[in-house]
């Protein structure tokens, strides 16, 4: 088979696969609400679906990892990027502390905390969301981040433990300055906001 040929194969299966598996559709329910600006990838892992909350327009993307055993909310329109996993429960000293205990002795060591992300927040590439974590509405976190604690609105979010380096209206100022057309509709979001609550 000459390479050109196979290269057509290649391009073809390459397409076929991605229709049939990761083309990522629009429509998704949460808590028994129709929610139709949402999509999430056919790649991603959820586990406890059941304990996962969903506002409308939130895009989770290919091979994320969602465990919502103690609880999960999703904020409208965030998004989570690629190769992200959130999870709401923590072994990882029961391996050691607790080889040997078993019940409510082990369930003693498990760390089990809700997770919730405000609306409008993005979570870069790599990240790990880890239990009892709180996020503010639009908060950014930075790729290969792993995130552990409370954080409030707008944070910038870095590193591993991730720590607040910069505050996201300080770029989005600068961002709208070059496209005013949509200042107002910014504008218009902040008043809600804060009317709601928030910073």
């Amino acid at each position: 088979m000459s390479v050109g040929l196979r290269a057509l194969v290649n391009r073809w299966r390459r397409r076929l696969w991605r229709v049939l598996f990761f083309r990522i559709l629009f429509g998704e329910r949460s808590v028994g609400i129709d929610l139709p600006g949402t999509r999430i990838s056919p790649s991603t892992v959820i586990e406890h679906e059941e304990n996962l909350q969903l506002a409308d327009d939130v895009f989770i993307g290919h091979f994320n990892y969602i465990e919502a055993s103690a609880g999960l909310h999703i904020g409208r329109g965030t998004q989570v990027t690629n190769f992200v996993s959130i999870v709401s429960h923590s072994t990882h000293r029961a391996v050691r502390v607790a080889a040997e205990l078993s019940g409510s002795a082990l369930q003693d060591v498990v760390i089990r905390a809700p997770i919730a992300i405000g609306e409008r927040c993005f979570i870069g590439p790599h990240s790990t969301i880890e239990a009892g974590t709180v996020l503010g509405h639009g908060t950014l976190v930075a790729s290969h981040s792993r995130v552990r604690g409370q954080f409030a609105d707008f944070a910038v979010l870095a590193g591993s433990p991730a720590r607040v380096v910069g505050d996201v209206r300080e770029a989005d100022a600068r961002w709208l300055q070059a496209h005013p057309a949509l200042q107002a509709d910014y504008q218009r979001w902040l008043a809600l906001h804060a009317r709601e609550g928030g910073a």
